[in-house]
């Protein structure tokens, strides 16, 4: 490729994706680490959802809270890994923990093919894989990244979720067709293994580039990333109790959780009723997941660094908030699986093109403790919890009958102080980023 023709491309990727030739390498790498992990993560949900049906809906809020008391056992275990290995070897060290368990998984299913309680720990442990291996990610690409690098590119480094999620559906139909969950428990081992390879090429990225940017963010000292945080394992706990705006995105989360709950807890009853047979309820949360990640690609790709730049912070926190409001006002007179499906539908677009990017955006304030231990506390801890108290709420509102429309408007109570939230955070956010842009 001539140089021209090379520096014609770049300019073109910079006008159409608004990313600079310097930050390619790490565009590049954290699209491949999102695409790897949701790919590995995709090809197991179908799975999960599967066995949660199997399990009765009316028992999920069992496993709900089962998953919370999982969680905060393996944040104990991250803290206790984060304070001991020096900053960059978090991610690796994390990600390997988790090759190791779907190994034992892959053995299990092996030695006891059909076994319920096995089928109920994978519920559980996928629960909290999730949300701690993508934690971890968006705490590297946060303590990489200067605040106006993670404004431009986080919603573009977001789509790698939404392409594996497309991808990772079809891997299960074939996979599971062919060789059964075996397989596919070893085959998210491995890419679990190189999304770990990914997450390492970020770390060498910033290594060789200069950080710049003085001015913007926490100051820190050279060669901070080659220590460890030190601390003790409940340093993440403790940091967010300390502070109001990290309890602000706490509470954020926890209203973020309780929607999707509500929200979850109506599609299985719906898709339970609707669609008897397990192999189509398998089919129906496969294609649900096609249309919403080919969507959410699209926003997370062309509009959503555009809406940020335009609108604000608050609008990718606070507007998708309100629309599931509006949503659940529709769901309490017309409980369908049309209804249901299309705001299940919206409100994944928006959480992971908007919402997603827009609260990992407010990481960049803080220091490097609270991005890696605290955020995953919140992640992790407040997320399950708010799941497993909403869980019971739900059942609660279920004595009232099936589909009640009081759940219902429950819920877009929830999700308006969920709104409301979010500009509060956002306006908080403008400030803090604006004294530190002054020291």
């Amino acid at each position: 490729m001539s140089g021209g023709m090379k520096e014609r491309l770049c300019r073109g990727l910079e006008k159409v994706l608004n990313v600079k030739p310097c930050e390619l390498p790490a565009a590049a790498g954290g699209i491949l680490l999102f695409f790897l992990l949701f790919l590995a993560y995709s090809m197991l949900r179908p799975v999960r959802e599967t066995m949660g049906i199997a399990g009765g809906v009316q028992n999920l809020q069992w496993l709900f809270t089962a998953t919370f008391a999982a969680s905060i056992g393996f944040q104990f275990l991250f803290g206790w890994i984060s304070s001991k290995v020096r900053r960059k070897a978090i991610l690796p060290w994390t990600y390997g923990f988790f090759i190791l368990n779907l190994v034992v998984f892959a053995a299990l299913v092996l030695a006891c093919p059909g076994n319920i309680w096995m089928a109920r720990s994978f519920y559980v442990w996928l629960s909290v894989f999730n949300l701690l291996t993508v934690s971890v990610a968006w705490s590297v690409l946060s303590d990489v990244m200067k605040p106006g690098q993670m404004k431009r590119l986080f919603a573009l480094i977001a789509s790698g979720s939404s392409l594996g999620a497309i991808v990772g559906p079809a891997v299960t139909a074939a996979l599971a067709g062919v060789a059964g969950h075996l397989w596919l428990f070893l085959a998210a081992a491995v890419l679990l293994a190189l999304a770990m390879l990914a997450g390492m090429h970020l770390h060498r990225w910033r290594d060789r580039t200069s950080p710049g940017g003085a001015g913007e963010g926490i100051p820190l000292p050279p060669g901070c990333r080659e220590r460890p945080l030190g601390g003790n394992p409940f340093a993440g706990a403790s940091a967010v109790f300390r502070s109001p705006f990290l309890m602000g995105i706490g509470l954020f989360i926890i209203l973020l959780a309780g929607t999707n709950t509500f929200l979850y807890f109506e599609l299985m009853s719906v898709v339970a009723s609707s669609f008897p047979d397990p192999v189509s309820q398998t089919q129906v949360f496969g294609v649900l997941d096609v249309v919403v990640q080919g969507c959410t690609m699209l926003l997370q790709v062309f509009l959503a660094g555009r809406i940020v730049r335009k609108f604000g912070l608050a609008a990718l926190l606070a507007a998708v908030p309100v629309l599931i409001s509006l949503g659940f006002v529709w769901m309490a007179f017309a409980p369908v699986f049309a209804v249901v499906a299309m705001v299940m539908a919206v409100r994944r677009i928006g959480e992971y093109g908007m919402v997603r990017p827009g609260r990992e955006m407010l990481n960049s304030v803080l220091s490097p403790e609270e991005k890696y231990k605290a955020k995953s506390f919140i992640d992790t801890v407040l997320y399950r919890g708010g799941d497993a108290v909403s869980a019971w709420l739900k059942s609660f509102f279920n004595v009232l009958g099936s589909h009640s429309p009081w759940a219902m408007l429950a819920g877009a109570a929830i999700s308006l102080l969920w709104a409301v939230t979010g500009f509060l955070l956002a306006d908080r956010f403008r400030k803090i980023a604006g004294v530190q842009g002054k020291e």
